[in-house]
């Protein structure tokens, strides 16, 4: 059985007991305790059930790289699943759950699974899942949905809090081992800039663990020094469970601490994403030890023999009173030592080398434990925890020479580097046959911009499994007291010959209960690459994500494609190096920082007057109408239009979007970017310019200005600045990336008014400070200078059909030239007006509306927008796709206006039926409204839509449906209702 020692047990505090509970039971553990420890302290042997076949499964590791031990950890708002035993401290009041079971862990019907895993082999799904077709929708897929996942998925709102970090420095070095400590000390002690991360609690790696002595000192005292050293440095920044998540371009790494996950004080953040710049990453992560394949290795009591160590020593618990160590290596015999230096029982080592260990081995026989040359193991007995194994030769087929009682088997199968990092950023491996593992190729390291390498490897990461070898690498020259060790002896199948019943159960993925037979079939089925290997199996695919069975399923692909694992190659290592919280990503931005409204900097004025708000693109928040007491909404919008086109209206326009283009080559990109010539806009004039996608269709409109020489202000819409923004970087990094181009997104920095109709001009000449007279500014020209003592740029551009002056000042200064338009303009019946009567004016003027006229189908020429497509040009983004038959067809719906005969308002949205169905029964339809409101200045019902042959049709009644089944009858008219021909905004 698993118990807690009496001595030993250095990361824990005998003094400072803490209780938890599993599946309902209380039990007792340690301050320093990880789950996992404490858990085999109290003989809890088996922790889960495995995805696919529902096997027992315990702890095999004892750290990120654990498979198993996963569970549901809290209660209501603080329950989270799939938390790894291995990595997760105890502290008072912890509540853990084993998961993916029912009704309980010992006794799971789901383990039926077992009794049919000769007809659920690898890929078994994409065989079994197509026929019959129908069964797909109603059987297979709630099946699958029902099925999927190993925890329960959280029902309550997260009670903890999350924050970022921003730091940076010249190295960054990821681990805090002896090597990462000596890299960190080196930089350090060159005046460097230096954050030296460790995901676990501790310093020092195995080199603590394993007792090596340093120079004469203990490893425990080397690694205190020098942490002692790198706390004193004030140019060394030191921190602990903090791990290198991932490494990406240009030197960003993202760094994941977590600060009260081990406290049952759960007050301050939980977890910190570290956001950090580094001119130089150094990886000292060290190495993982590998599993072995043989029958039965996922019975609980199969553990690493590595971790196995490490139970004993860091937390002074004995995973079983009689341990068998099974290796191909001699770091194996360092567990067997330790466990009967403890007290323990080993009754033997199975050392499948028949040249057996080194030096080392003399050390086990005179401590006398058995030593077995050439063995192997045939099967490991037991089914919810070990009760002995059946011994046979490595060379053999599994025929059984010897039967060994043990209740724990500690395995070794070599070491394989931690070279997630490296390879993040395109660092290329080699594989080393010598040691058995793929190991970092110095020759193709990640690089940065400049061409130049930003990531090195140190220590074990980088190879090199001896102390002093570790050290050297990490730039220091030290002696220790490690004997030499033996050449390690690859085994990627125990017995080397077993037969098809040893090795369907030998496990490769504990967690998706991969198995040698499932990538051996895999092989025989056509998937020579591993990648699609991984996809066929699942290997590799669970929590851990291979962390423990890519190397094994590689090595077991290759030989049965007869080929080498170098040609099979490896998966591809992507971040984070182990799961992040989703708290952690996200950060502050939760509730109502999720998505922050965006305030304009007129917002307190508005809402102090009756402003009914509508949210708008990019969180905008603007007026859709000022409501005056004892209105309702829609007497408010026509009281506002009403005024507007009798005397003068105030719109705040700041959310529209403001982009600067800068630079020789903005002319010909605003060429490629808009549907009509910029290029040859003159300095202090305006054009209306149409976007297309490469699809060409219509992505966003608005009024491009052009400021000097080589700079243009492009304005959006409010909804379109970012993505606008995103898309001309696109093309500008992606496809056009040597012109030479700046963009901004200036539009938090302006605040913009529309001042319109027919008084308009009183208004600002009121103001004083600049000249507004049209011989000044022009309709679609615009002017700098000071008005009534605000800096501004007046643009004479209308969307309301009137007289209009949109003027931009800066955001600081939003909020008093605001009032004092409404100072100035008290005389002449000055009066906000909101969104809704901005959308009434502009479709009274047949202006369109992205989003209303546009649902991303819609191309320039179904709005009778032709005049704005230049013919002046060879190309622009969307010409060609716009050329194509489909898009060229004379039957695509085109923009007209429509008025109801009997003066009402069309519904919006509502269709226009066609004689006929189409193939699918449903009625045939010949067009639809797209803008549809009642005019209070024509006192009618008057909509925009999109009809087929439409222009071809003026004065045709047709009939749009009603939602009551009813239709309402309606004229083709032109689009544009009010001041066709401009002579009001124009005056």
């Amino acid at each position: 059985m698993s118990t807690r020692l009496q001595s030993l047990g250095r990361m824990i505090d005998r003094s400072k007991p803490v209780e938890f509970t599993f599946n309902g039971k209380r039990l007792r553990g340690y301050q320093g305790d990880t789950l996992a420890s404490a858990m085999l302290a109290n003989d809890q042997m088996m922790m889960g059930r495995s995805f696919k076949y529902h096997r027992p499964r315990g702890v095999v590791a004892s750290g990120a790289e654990e498979p198993n031990a996963l569970f549901n950890m809290g209660t209501g708002d603080r329950f989270e699943p799939n938390q790894r035993a291995t990595t997760q401290e105890v502290f008072d009041g912890l509540t853990i759950k084993s998961q993916n079971h029912y009704p309980s862990l010992e006794f799971d019907i789901g383990a039926v699974n077992q009794l049919f895993a000769r007809w659920l082999p690898a890929g078994f799904y994409y065989k079994m899942f197509i026929h019959p077709r129908p069964f797909w929708k109603y059987v297979y897929e709630p099946f699958i949905r029902q099925s999927a996942g190993l925890g329960q998925v959280p029902k309550e709102k997260d009670a903890d809090t999350y924050e970022h970090f921003y730091f940076f420095c010249d190295v960054l070095v990821a681990g805090g081992g002896i090597a990462g400590l000596a890299a960190a000390l080196k930089a350090g002690k060159e005046g460097k800039r230096v954050l030296l991360l460790e995901q676990t609690a501790d310093f020092g790696g195995r080199a603590v663990v394993d007792g090596v002595e340093i120079d004469g000192k203990s490893a425990s005292d080397w690694v205190a020094e020098t942490l002692a050293a790198l706390n004193a440095m004030e140019n060394v920044t030191v921190r602990s469970r903090n791990m290198v998540a991932g490494v990406y371009d240009h030197g960003y790494v993202l760094g994941y601490e977590r600060l009260t996950d081990h406290l049952s004080d759960k007050s301050g953040p939980r977890h910190r994403l570290w956001r950090i710049r580094a001119g130089e990453i150094v990886s000292a992560t060290g190495a993982i030890e590998r599993p072995l394949s043989f029958y039965g290795n996922d019975i609980p009591g199969v553990m690493l023999a590595s971790a196995v160590r490490d139970y004993v020593v860091n937390w002074g618990v004995s995973c079983g009173d009689r341990t068998v160590v099974v290796t191909n290596n001699d770091d194996a015999y360092r567990t067997a030592i330790t466990l009967k230096q403890a007290g323990l029982s080993v009754p033997a080592i199975i050392d499948a080398r028949s040249s057996g260990a080194g030096p080392i081995a003399a050390e086990a026989e005179k401590l006398g434990i058995k030593v077995m040359k050439g063995k192997a193991i045939a099967k490991v007995k037991g089914k919810k925890r070990v009760t002995g194994v059946q011994i046979c030769l490595q060379a053999g087929e599994g025929s059984v020479i010897e039967e060994i009682a043990c209740d724990c088997v500690a395995m070794s199968g070599g070491w394989s580097p931690v070279v997630h990092l490296w390879s993040h950023c395109g660092g290329k491996l080699n594989w080393d046959d010598d040691l058995a593992m793929f190991r970092p190729n110095p020759e193709k390291p990640p690089l940065g911009a400049d061409g130049q390498a930003f990531v090195s490897v140190v220590g074990s990461a980088n190879g090199h499994l001896s102390t002093a070898a570790v050290l050297a690498d990490a730039g220091q020259t030290v002696t220790t007291n490690e004997p030499a060790e033996a050449a390690i002896q690859p085994v990627w199948m125990m017995p080397q010959g077993a037969g098809v019943k040893l090795r369907s159960k030998a496990w490769l993925d504990y967690q998706n209960d991969v198995k040698v037979s499932d990538v051996q079939l895999a092989a025989q089925e056509g998937y020579e690459s591993v990648e699609h290997t991984k996809r066929y199996t699942t290997l590799g695919m669970a929590t851990d994500q291979g962390k423990l069975s890519n190397i094994n399923g590689l090595a077991t692909l290759s030989a049965a494609l007869d080929s080498t694992i170098p040609n099979v190659g490896t998966t591809t290592f992507r971040p984070p190096y182990t799961p992040i919280s989703l708290g952690a990503i996200t950060g502050v931005a939760r509730d109502e920082l999720f998505q922050p409204v965006r305030k304009t900097p007129m917002f307190q004025w508005h809402d102090a007057n009756g402003s009914e708000w509508e949210p708008v693109g990019g969180q905008w928040r603007r007026t859709y109408a000022y409501v005056r007491d004892g209105e309702t909404t829609k007497d408010a919008v026509n009281r506002e239009i009403v005024n507007t086109r009798e005397n003068v209206g105030l719109l705040d326009a700041s959310t529209l979007g403001k982009i600067i283009v800068k630079g020789p080559d903005a002319g010909k990109f605003l060429d490629m970017l808009y549907t009509n010539m910029m290029s040859n806009l003159k300095i202090g004039k305006c054009r209306y310019g149409l976007m297309c996608n490469e699809n060409g269709f219509l992505m966003d409109d608005g009024v491009v200005i052009r400021l000097d020489e080589d700079t243009w202000l492009c304005h959006t819409t409010t909804g379109g600045a970012a993505h606008t923004h995103d898309w001309m970087e696109d093309w500008l990094q992606c496809e056009w990336w040597d012109w030479k181009v700046y963009t901004a997104n200036v539009t938090e920095q302006y605040a913009q008014v529309a001042i319109a109709g027919p008084k308009a001009r009183q208004v600002l000449e009121k103001l004083g400070g600049m000249d507004v007279s049209k011989d000044a500014i022009g309709f679609m020209e615009f002017k700098d200078g000071t008005l009534g003592g605000f800096d501004a740029r007046v643009h004479r551009i209308s969307f309301s059909g009137e007289l209009s002056f949109e003027v931009a000042v800066p955001a600081s200064q939003g909020a008093a030239f605001w009032d004092a338009l409404l100072e100035a303009g008290a005389e002449f019946g000055v009066m906000p007006y909101g969104t809704e009567a901005m959308h009434i004016m502009r479709a009274e003027k047949g202006f369109i509306m992205i989003g209303d006229e546009t649902d991303g189908t819609i191309i320039p020429q179904d709005l009778n927008l032709h005049w704005a497509l230049s013919k002046k040009k060879d190309d622009y983004l969307g010409k060609r796709a716009q050329e194509r038959s489909f898009m060229a067809s004379p039957d695509r719906w085109k923009l007209v206006g429509v008025e109801t005969l009997d003066g009402s308002v069309i519904e919006d949205g509502a269709y226009v039926p066609a004689p006929g169905n189409n193939p699918n029964g449903q009625r045939n339809v010949q067009g639809r409204v797209t803008s549809t409101y009642y005019s209070p200045t024509l006192k009618r019902g008057i909509a925009m839509a999109l009809v087929k042959n439409g222009p071809d049709r003026m004065g045709e009644v047709i009939e749009f449906n009603k939602e009551d089944g009813t239709m309402v009858k309606a004229k083709i008219v032109d689009p544009v209702f009010y001041d066709k021909d401009g002579e009001k905004q124009n005056v």
